[in-house]
């Protein structure tokens, strides 16, 4: 995806919403913090280096120490279903979570915990996508999300149809959750993104597709508001998630969003790769859990070319 692309993709999420987009660089990003302490509801990236989006990224939300404080918790949740390697995109892209690992323990993190429920084999699902040597590269923890006794009962209040749930340890227990999915499609949820990425820190999967999967979706989305939702949109599998196959359609977009709203972030996404929202049940759903808007055209959009 080259610079015309990008600026043709996000103007088509800009401009469709009414927003006028505004361009810059990582040095740009760094140097000016938000006029009056106020952050944009959502960022939009497109570089070479999900690290360096990253850091470009959560300078506009006023750096990672406006996130994590000194002697915090932190767990970060990609999605790291699969036995897949990084060029699939069927999983997170590791050189993101390592560097969100380095930036939480620069700002005084006390300790960085990593995991997934996965689909695959846990150990190889952590190993093939390469986030295990690039969390412990950066000095964080990875965690099995495989031990049922790390998941506790809670209850879901406002949920629909999913009303309790055994949510993982570090969920419920850490004092920072960063939620970073992989932007792919999905044969069931149809789009997976930031609210689908929910079903890798509950217990019973199984439960969620056989009780209106979409809404399940949107109920397991009020366990706990992300402190921010980081969508890696570097390789984005557009056809046969979402483990993928010799078939699946994958497209370099080399973007990342950002945003503390999970269904302004999804819909955002679902539009960058054209999924109309009313084939995506979960994200209405959300809106209407109160979890989020779809109304992008109300919202402080930045863009940033690096």
């Amino acid at each position: 995806m080259d610079r015309r692309d990008f600026l043709k993709g996000t103007a088509a999420l800009a401009l469709t919403v009414g927003i006028a987009g505004r361009l810059g660089n990582a040095a740009a990003a760094e140097q000016q913090p938000p006029a009056e302490g106020k952050t944009p509801d959502l960022v939009a990236l497109r570089g070479d280096s999900p690290a360096e989006m990253f850091d470009a990224g959560i300078a506009l939300f006023g750096g990672m120490s406006a996130f994590v404080k000194p002697g915090q918790s932190v767990v970060i949740k990609p999605n790291i279903g699969w036995d897949r390697p990084p060029e699939s995109g069927a999983n997170t892209n590791p050189e993101l979570v390592g560097r969100m690992v380095s930036r939480c323990l620069e700002a005084g993190a006390k300790e960085v915990s990593v995991f997934d429920h996965t689909c695959d084999n846990w150990v190889a699902s952590y190993s093939k996508s390469g986030i295990r040597a690039a969390v412990e590269a950066a000095g964080g923890k990875m965690v099995s999300g495989a031990v049922e006794e790390d998941y506790r009962e809670v209850d879901i209040p406002g949920a629909v149809n999913m009303k309790k749930a055994k949510v993982h340890r570090l969920i419920l227990d850490s004092d920072v959750f960063f939620n970073v999915p992989v932007l792919k499609h999905h044969g069931g949820a149809k789009l997976t993104c930031a609210m689908k990425n929910f079903m890798g820190l509950v217990w019973d999967r199984r439960h969620m597709h056989a009780n209106n999967l979409q809404q399940c979706i949107a109920d397991a989305s009020l366990i706990r508001r992300p402190d921010l939702n980081v969508v890696d949109a570097f390789r984005v599998m557009t056809t046969g998630g979402p483990r993928g196959n010799a078939n699946s359609v994958v497209r370099n977009l080399r973007s990342l969003l950002l945003s503390r709203d999970i269904v302004a972030v999804d819909t955002a996404s679902a539009r960058m790769i054209d999924f109309p929202l009313s084939t995506i049940g979960h994200i209405p759903a959300g809106q209407k859990l109160g979890l989020g808007t779809t109304e992008l055209g109300k919202l402080d959009i930045r863009r940033v070319v690096l």
